[in-house]
């Protein structure tokens, strides 16, 4: 029975570290994105991060 529930865990916990392996890659390249297209407007365009902020702001219904 304390074979069955240590191999059970074992399984759990590769199973949810590697789901937060994912997550985590995912979250840094979203991120790393985001920040590349930022730097991209501000260098080539002039615009930035505060002012796309006030635009995507305005956009939205009842500007919340």
């Amino acid at each position: 029975m304390e074979l069955a529930i240590l191999v059970g865990s074992i399984v759990i916990s590769f199973l949810v570290f590697t789901w937060l392996l994912k997550v985590v890659k995912a979250t840094l390249k979203t991120a790393l994105l985001v920040a590349v297209i930022l730097l991209g407007l501000q260098l080539v365009f002039g615009i930035g991060p505060a002012t796309l902020w006030e635009y995507i702001r305005n956009a939205m219904p009842n500007g919340q």
